[in-house]
């Protein structure tokens, strides 16, 4: 079996295949296996952004009678404690395909017909061709080649506009910082350059940041961040920029008719962080007989499978949500569909991705997360829903840990059939460490717990997450840590 790319997805389907007895190469075109998220994503985001949530704790204490003094910011310390991170984890997988015996074969492959992929060696940090090239046969492969970050053609090419990566290489600490798109991976990241220093501006043609979680969660990570950001520009698009000696000069204009735009401005760095666009033109699938879409995109069926039966895809390139753990979930399924076929194992050639939901996290401060139905989906799509919202003003731990800010919401089914006994169908939270816990919310769904599932559950006191058990209460009419409910 080869799997095209070494990322969550790629790593995970070689793994589990060749711990079910597969002969496996995985075709990687950087130097380390773990893909964009372990190398220039998730992992050396989250060790930066817990460095600043630990620097902005800190300048709390001072309040609470414990004094650290002004914080000295050594960024190229800083900048080395990400790269152990990331060296220690790509060291890891390196460890395990090893014993595993899964071959890796360094550089760029693109399918020269429905069973050969031919590879076009790499050396260096990155993707430099070193002229050499070998030709793997395969009996079945997995496409799991990602995505990178959207370019806008308007931008000039210039070291102080950069994408995610860019951003994570952390050079140097701006006065003035633009965040091109209201996303996550840009709040992230602005995060982060604000602790350390920076103002930020953030520019979005939709109607508020943080597209896809309820707005009300959103509400109150915005008040908490209002201090970080000079200019907050909704429902507004970038047109041009050009490079200045003392900056790049950026132009905006109003997203819909009748709007209005603020005037050009100039900044330090330029974050584009825009969206991703996935890597499926680049790998000369066509050869393969593999179909794929105008945007790069392969589809896929419930197994993983794509058009051409012995050729499965998995990850950012079969679509959203483009999600580590959905790409880990998907390899799973693809390579034991895999192993079942080859070995006649039909048990494992059933396996079928049908996961009910994904859950989503915005790591910034407080963090955002979110799985399945939303509040606003519920109203969007006429879907009778009996909300459960615990306030974090009354949790004894928020409060002991000086952040009450937050809010654990849960929804449940309260459609006539449902008999006041609904299932849970999607849940919020916005707070520190909600992306810790979301986990048991969407545990819930796929198990299909109602209200008193929940809240029966005995969860430990004092903690954030029995803020979850809590909610369920409010939903069934039962929680004593609130006032009476009006009846």
């Amino acid at each position: 079996m080869l799997v095209l790319g070494g990322g969550p997805g790629g790593y995970s389907a070689a793994f589990r295949a060749a711990d079910l007895g597969l002969n496996v190469v995985i075709v990687e075109r950087y130097a380390t296996l773990g893909g964009v998220c372990l190398n220039v994503g998730c992992i050396p985001s989250k060790a930066l952004l817990h460095v600043a949530a630990v620097m902005d704790e800190v300048s709390h204490m001072a309040d609470l009678g414990v004094d650290f003094g002004k914080p000295v910011v050594n960024i190229d310390k800083l900048r080395g404690h990400k790269e152990k991170v990331i060296g220690k984890l790509a060291g890891g997988l390196a460890a395990m395909a090893k014993m595993r015996k899964v071959t890796t074969v360094r550089g760029l492959g693109q399918f020269v017909g429905a069973h050969h992929l031919e590879v076009s060696e790499t050396t260096g940090t990155a993707q430099e061709q070193n002229g050499s090239k070998k030709v793997i046969a395969f009996k079945r492969a997995i496409i799991a080649a990602g995505s990178q970050a959207v370019r806008l053609p308007f931008m000039p090419n210039d070291p102080r506009v950069v994408d995610s990566t860019g951003a994570l290489e952390l050079k140097e600490v701006p006065k003035r910082m633009l965040i091109l798109g209201g996303g996550i991976i840009g709040l992230e990241m602005g995060t982060v350059y604000s602790t350390l220093g920076a103002r930020l501006d953030v520019v979005e043609m939709m109607d508020g940041l943080m597209q896809g979680a309820d707005r009300d969660l959103v509400k109150i990570w915005q008040k908490m961040n209002a201090k970080r950001f000079d200019n907050i520009m909704l429902k507004t698009k970038t047109v041009s920029a050009r490079a200045l000696p003392e900056g790049i000069e950026v132009t905006f204009a109003p997203a819909e008719e009748g709007g209005t735009a603020p005037a050009p401005q100039v900044y330090d760095l330029v974050l584009q962080a825009v969206g991703r666009t996935p890597n499926g033109k680049k790998l000369a699938a066509e050869k393969a007989g593999v179909a794929v879409t105008d945007r790069g995109f392969i589809n896929v069926d419930i197994q993983m499978r794509t058009n051409v039966p012995h050729i499965f895809a998995i990850g950012d390139i079969v679509g959203q949500p483009m999600l580590a753990h959905k790409a880990v979930h998907e390899a799973h399924v693809a390579a034991e569909v895999i192993a079942g076929e080859l070995q006649g194992n039909k048990e494992l050639a059933a396996a079928a991705f049908n996961a009910r939901v994904i859950p989503s996290v915005a790591y910034t401060d407080p963090e955002v997360a979110w799985v399945g139905l939303t509040e606003d989906q519920a109203k969007a799509q006429g879907i009778k829903v009996k909300k459960g919202l615990f306030p974090w003003t009354a949790s004894g731990r928020a409060i002991a840990n000086g952040r009450d800010e937050g809010v654990t919401k849960l929804l449940f089914d309260d459609s006539p059939e449902a008999h006041g006994h609904g299932k849970i169908l999607g849940g919020g939270m916005v707070g520190t460490h909600a992306g810790d816990m979301i986990g048991e919310i969407a545990l819930a769904i796929e198990m299909g717990a109602d209200a008193v599932d929940i809240g029966k559950t005995i969860h430990p006191h004092p903690t954030l997450g029995e803020s979850i058990g809590m909610a369920a209460e409010v939903a069934h009419g039962s929680c004593t840590d609130l006032l009476p409910s009006k009846k």
